[in-house]
């Protein structure tokens, strides 16, 4: 006799590749109403199971006893509070691939809420329940009876209840299954996170209250007239009170409006009125459409200036607050982002209001993504098996009914990185049935058979080139559409590099419509020991380590290097100097706004202090043109350097800035410094042991330095190692070559000093070195030649490559110690760092800030926080002057301790300030998911010659 065992019937539609059931059908999602609402958001009792199967549903029953059940915060994910843990994976299934199977070891949460309904709840009507997220599988009780069981965590369910209501003590049952076959579709880059983490939201609905509705508002760009349809399923009027606007539902009207765009978004506030309810509308007049190979909205030609936004707090994960979502949209239009791809799933409804409000575009995504099946070739992918198509559609139907009336979605997007196959087609087609006002977006389908647009991911600067001049081959669809780069600009760690290049090809060619930036935030898990955790820092048993932070905003969303280098780079407004006759070039780069609501300035600046303000007059151009601006005179700098600075910034307080916000900024030289003069005259002495030189001291026998004017200097000599960026080790499966693991193969982060000579004749001491690592031929004869006229000391480095040279250095320039440090003054590129392919956003000007200021934090350690272009720098008692300008850097660790640091906390400030002067900086670019850095900005291995003046600081 044999037994075999099954899942227990309870629990097979866990494993169930349809959707689920007793769900009513989806419709439009709003904020509010006149109907009453009850959140059932808080504190919930929670138990959690290790097996699907593990307990019964004795749970849901009223009466139940689960006053010694632990207690989860609702919206939450439980693995965040306390119960378990949390899990990453770029796209690599978490559990072995076997669909529509789920490990028997399947965490399982059962959540219980009891309410009451309020005393003014409406005795007559129905009445249901709104779940807006649950991952990943949900069943549902409501005072003991059953309510079905959904799938699908990124989008919104819901359940009549009106029958099953009490006045008091009613029981909502929840059990939440971590694994269930929807995971097979949701195999997003990012945490897997279970949980109810949207809002749960019980809403009464009164005879003749409104169903499903669907607000059609297009807008004719010929005429300057919208036109306004709302179908509802219950009946009832639409009314504009602005437009003069009371008509039927079913019934068009139009009348002139102005539009909405993403620039100008101008919205009609309306109400939709059934018998039972009162719906509030916000009506934007616009229209989508192809023509002429272009996405136009409103008739015009649009370029995304855009990011990739998943949701995320440190602390809550996905489970995001009104505050937090504003926030975001705060920060992107006050860095000139225009456009969000919701990757990969729908937001929660609410930032899509924001969107509306603030002006947005959209490409709302389904929350759709089969990754992990590209491990076998995409055999059984789930997009190409007619049983998984009823839940692709389901989830593409719920997208759709729910975001449909808001005028910031201009795309829907079929989902992410699911390969190909039927099911997209299917989704594509009921699409399009469904909504012919917007477009198709999916980046799998190479041929483009089921979308409007040509998207791609990370293809590099050439390709993007040969795209925009429709050399890039393919099917002839294909070739007559626009390119999107869905995905570019990786924003892991130090970078991304190579943005303005970027921006100047989608400026060049109309194919290309702009892109969107991978990604919006960091997904650090605030840690108490560790900072913020990423993959593998929960003990995984698969994770993909650090690829989780590679956002424009850090966890705690402060702005990273990147986000300012990114709102620099997509600036609409372009202001272009360097004309001999004393002008500058103002070109409006927006798509429909004119100038007016901006105000100009220039500002001259002698050696970094600004001297002069002055207002500009500019004519408010229309989006295209451009005009030549007379700026004032210049004052004479008598030798010193001489700058203008140009700003445009808002004239007016905005609802996402105030008055004097920064949109976009020009700078540039009239005239150059003059040359220091010579540190040199004063012959070198011996005195025993030391060697003097001016207000230098050395060691006599090895030629080091020791201190400069009474400063100790300890450690100076040639340095080409950096901790390497993301970018620099780049990821595994990039094709071109990955210089950071190079440069660990050869050894430049172990290179040895060896003393080849120390020379003092005449008025000069010259010490000579090679530098090269163990176990290779290559090396770098470096000479150090140092000068003094005696209360100045200039020291002229020399450094010539040997050996076969097949890399590039990371970075070049000399390194020391100092004793004492603390703020350091600058005048150069600032505020903020900035590296070769990255210093769009270096302003040349004087700064100052702390050693600790000049950091910056990246989740995981790397080379970060040089200033570009300086001048000079004063820092512990010492001011070094640099000809040519230099890159500047400044930490209270080695470079060696920052490689090793994993976390920040790995960080200990020690005694010394090590500070870097560097004559080059590799690129960075954004190799960890995309190109390495341009040709152009390889720090070639080849002659160098750079030197530096030091004196004690003034003060």
């Amino acid at each position: 006799m044999s037994f075999r065992a099954s899942p227990a019937p309870a629990a097979a539609y866990v494993e169930d590749v349809a959707p689920g059931r007793g769900t009513l059908p989806p419709r439009a999602w709003y904020a509010s109403s006149d109907a009453k609402s009850l959140s059932l958001n808080g504190s919930w009792r929670f138990r959690l199971s290790p097996a699907a199967d593990a307990e019964d549903d004795a749970f849901a029953a009223p009466g139940y006893d689960a006053g010694h059940w632990a207690e989860v915060s609702v919206p939450g994910h439980w693995v965040l509070q306390g119960h378990g843990a949390p899990i990453y994976t770029n796209h690599l299934y978490p559990f072995p691939v076997d669909p529509p199977h789920v490990p028997a070891e399947n965490p399982t949460g059962d959540h219980l809420r009891v309410f009451d309904l309020p005393a003014d709840w409406p005795a007559g009507g129905d009445a249901v329940l709104r779940f807006d997220g649950v991952e990943s599988c949900a069943r549902v009780w409501l005072n003991g009876t059953e309510l079905g069981e959904f799938k699908g965590s990124r989008l919104p369910h819901e359940f009549a209840v009106g029958h099953l209501l009490e006045p008091a003590g009613n029981v909502l049952a929840v059990r939440v299954h971590q694994w269930s076959a929807g995971s097979y579709l949701e195999d997003q880059d990012q945490w897997w996170l279970p949980g109810i983490f949207r809002d749960v939201t019980l809403l009464h609905r009164p005879a003749g209250c409104a169903g499903d509705f669907f607000v059609h508002a297009s807008y004719d760009h010929t005429t300057g007239r919208g036109t306004l349809r709302v179908d509802s399923d219950v009946e009832g009027r639409v009314t504009v009170p602005a437009l003069g606007v009371d008509v039927a539902t079913g019934e068009s009207v139009t009348v002139p409006v102005e539009p909405w765009s993403a620039e100008e978004p101008t919205l009609y506030d309306g109400v939709l009125a059934t018998p039972g309810e009162r719906v509030p509308l916000r009506i934007g007049f616009r229209t989508v459409v192809l023509a002429d190979g272009l996405i136009r909205v409103n008739g015009r030609p649009v370029l995304f200036r855009g990011v990739n936004r998943h949701e995320w707090h440190p602390e809550r994960g996905r489970a995001l607050d009104p505050a937090t979502m504003r926030e975001d949209v705060l920060l992107m239009k006050r860095h000139n982002v225009n456009a969000v791809r919701t990757s990969h799933y729908p937001p929660h409804p609410a930032f899509l209001d924001l969107c509306d409000e603030y002006g947005l575009w959209v490409i709302d995504e389904c929350d759709l993504e089969t990754h992990g099946f590209t491990e076998q070739g995409w055999r059984d992918n789930p997009v190409d098996d007619d049983r998984w198509t009823p839940a692709l559609l389901d989830r593409a139907a719920r997208m759709v009914e729910r975001d449909k009336n808001h005028p910031s979605v201009v795309f829907w997007s079929l989902g992410n990185e699911a390969g190909t196959g039927r099911g997209l087609t299917a989704m594509a087609e009921w699409i399009r049935g469904r909504d012919a006002s917007r477009l198709v977006h999916y980046e799998g389908d190479a041929t483009c058979r089921d979308t409007d647009v040509y998207a791609r991911m990370y293809a590099f600067h050439e390709e993007v080139e040969r795209i925009g001049r429709g050399l890039d081959g393919g099917p002839r669809k294909r070739r007559a559409l626009p390119f999107v780069h869905c995905e570019y600009g990786h924003a892991m760690g130090n970078g991304p590099g190579g943005l303005a290049d970027y921006q100047e090809l989608y400026e060049t060619y109309d194919r290309l419509q702009g892109g969107f930036v991978w990604e919006w935030i960091d997904h650090g898990i605030a840690h108490p020991e560790l900072g913020f955790a990423y993959g593998g820092d929960f003990g995984e048993e698969l994770h993909d380590s650090n690829f989780v932070c590679d956002g424009l905003l850090f966890p705690d969303r402060r702005p990273s290097p990147g986000l300012v280098e990114y709102a620099k780079v997509i600036e609409p407004v372009r202001i272009d100097g360097g004309a001999a006759d004393g002008a500058v070039r103002i070109t409006n780069r927006y798509d429909f706004a004119d100038l007016s609501h901006l105000e100009f300035e220039c500002l001259h600046q002698v050696d970094g202090e600004v001297t002069a303000t002055a207002r500009l007059t500019v004519e408010p151009l229309a989006p295209g043109e451009s005009a030549k601006v007379a700026l004032p005179p210049a004052p004479d700098g008598r030798g010193a350097e001489v700058q203008w600075t140009v700003r445009a910034r808002l004239a007016e307080d905005t609802p996402w800035a105030e008055r004097g916000h920064v949109v976009a900024w020009g700078q540039g030289t009239v005239a150059r410094r003059a040359p220091a003069p010579a540190a040199a005259g004063v012959r070198p002495a011996a005195d025993g042991g030391r060697i003097t030189l001016g207000p230098a001291v050395f060691d006599a026998r090895t030629g080091v330095l020791r201190g400069i004017g009474g400063v100790d200097v300890t450690g100076l000599r040639l340095d080409v190692w950096r901790a390497p960026t993301d970018n620099d080790d780049g990821a595994p499966w990039q094709p071109d070559v990955r210089y950071g693991v190079l440069w660990r193969t050869l050894g430049l982060h172990r290179m040895r000093h060896r003393l080849d000579a120390v020379e003092a004749g005449g008025d000069a001491l010259t010490v000579r070195t090679r530098v090269a690592p163990a176990g290779r031929e290559l090396g770098l004869a470096a000479a150090y030649r140092w000068t003094s006229d005696g209360t100045r000391v200039r020291l002229a480095v020399s450094v010539v490559p040997e050996g076969d040279w097949t890399v590039p250095l990371p970075r070049l320039g000399i390194r020391f110690g100092l004793p004492r440090a603390d703020r350091v003054r600058w005048f150069g590129g600032g505020p903020g760092e900035a590296y070769p392919d990255t210093r769009a956003a270096s302003l040349l000007g004087r700064w100052e800030a702390t050693v600790e200021e000049l950091q910056t934090p990246y989740v995981r350690p790397q080379e970060n926080g040089a200033r570009a272009d300086v001048r000079w720098a004063e820092i512990g008692g010492l001011r070094v002057e640099g000809e040519p300008e230099f890159w500047f850097t400044a930490r209270r660790w080695t470079t060696e301790q920052l490689d090793a640091a994993r976390h920040l906390t790995d960080l200990v400030p020690g005694d010394t300030v090590w500070v870097n002067l560097d004559h080059g900086q590799h690129g960075i670019g954004s190799q960890s998911c995309g190109p390495g850095p341009l040709p152009r900005y390889f720090l070639r291995a080849e002659p160098a010659e750079f030197s530096f003046v030091f004196a004690p600081s003034p003060g």
